[in-house]
Parts: C-alpha cells; structure tokens; sequence
C-alpha cells in the first residue's frame, strides 16, 4: 500500500463556520454540488472528492474557495448516500470497520460513479482543462484518474492508495502530508515518493508539522497552527492548478 485504510483518524475533526455558495442539484443521475467562479466561465475545472463523512459544509466552503480562485467545482456524493455521520450525529458505538465494509463502498461500485460524473463533466461544460482533488477516501480515485483520464490532481492526506495505482500515474500530482498520520505514515509517504521517481511523475509532496490526518478538510481553525496549515495546503492545490490547468 501507498497508504492505509481509513482508520479512527478519518472521522474525527472540527466542523466549520460558514455559508455554502454553491447549489446541490442531480447530475449524472448522483445529488452534487456545484461552485461557479464569478466568471461562470467552464474552461478549467475541478472534480472534488470527498472524505468519508460526503458533502457537508467542511468540503462545500473549500470548493466554493476554488471557484473564487476561478475553477467551476463539481463534488459529487461518492458515498451513495451514506456519509459518516458527523459526529456532533454519530450514533453510540458506531463502527467505521463495518461501514467500510459495505458494498456501496468498494471500489466497483465508487468507480463507476467517479467515471460518470467526470464524463458528464467533459460533455455538459467540454471543460479544456480538468483537475481533480481528493480528501482521505476521495484520494484514491484521484490517484486513479491521474493515468490520463485528467490533466492534474491534488490529494491531501491520502487513504487506501495501492503503490500499482501510484505506479500507474501519468499526469502531475500534489500531495499535502500531515506530520501525524496512521494512514499516509512517514514510511508510506517515502515509498510513495520513492515510487513516484522511479516512473518520473510530475509530483510535490508537502509536510505540515503540527497537524494530523484530516488537517486539510477538518483542522480546528480556532488552532493557529491548524489553521496555518490548512490554509497553506489549500494554496498549495491552487498554485499546482494555476501550474497544470492553464
């Protein structure tokens, strides 16, 4: 593995302040949301994928910061309608193990959902570049889709990522790394990095000390440390679309 499981560190976090700009609306037959940039122009966007807790105000702020930054957003729910709870929600006793276990959250069935959105992405809006950016869960499908199917991607804090998927990659990949982190451990983040010059990928791997798996999407942004980060990884996945989408 690139990177482990998801573990107990994938559903923990702060839930954030804010007001979704965006709207929620079918598309490709899977409930989505979409950021516009002020420009409603649909030359360069981006393919959101989520963690394992779906579309809540978390990731739907961070695709309305990279429509502000001029990309149409499109995240769609890859988790059939069967987020974790947050867990102000969670139930007593709820088992992450089981709900990763669940057929609806495998690979056969994740895939097909991330292919045709992103096919409804090139017909409906014949986009000239397409990036993508996975959070924990969403990752790997990122990974995946970096064999030439999109033109770049960004993954923070990655989770269930084989070393054949990073082996296979042929398009530019940024990666944001916590200090902390029981599934993209420093010992897997060095074999991803190993693997990734081994086949002369386009790639950038950032630490942030301080942080823990999840920082980029859950961070407690009343931690000034927290907040340093995140919002530096953020930027981090801005400069690599302005690099590659444009």
């Amino acid at each position: 593995m690139a990177s482990n499981r998801p573990g107990e560190c994938c559903i923990r976090g702060v839930v954030h302040e804010g007001a979704p700009a965006g709207e929620e609306k079918e598309f490709a037959g899977v409930n989505t949301y979409f950021a516009y940039p002020e420009s409603k122009n649909t030359d360069k966007a981006i393919l959101l994928l989520t963690d394992v807790m779906g579309i809540y105000i978390n990731p739907q702020l961070i695709a309305d910061q990279f429509a502000a930054n001029g990309y149409l957003v499109v995240m769609p729910d890859i988790l059939d309608n069967d987020p974790i709870p947050l867990p102000e929600n969670r139930p007593e006793g709820f088992s992450l193990q089981a709900w990763l276990e669940k057929p609806s959250h495998q690979p056969e069935f994740v895939q097909p959902i991330v292919d045709k959105v992103l096919a409804e992405m090139k017909k409906q809006f014949n986009p000239k570049k397409i990036g993508a950016v996975g959070y924990c869960f969403g990752a790997k499908y990122v990974t995946r889709l970096l064999d030439g199917r999109i033109d770049a991607g960004y993954n923070a804090h990655p989770s269930f990522v084989t070393i054949e998927e990073v082996a296979a990659i042929k398009k530019p990949l940024s990666i944001a790394a916590a200090q902390t982190d029981s599934i993209f451990t420093t010992e897997l983040r060095h074999q991803s990095e190993a693997k990734l010059i081994e086949i002369g990928a386009t790639f950038q791997i950032n630490l942030y000390g301080g942080v823990e798996h999840g920082f980029a999407a859950r961070g407690d942004m009343k931690n000034p440390i927290h907040k340093f980060a995140k919002e530096q990884a953020f930027m981090q996945a801005v400069a690599w679309f302005n690099e590659y989408l444009n």
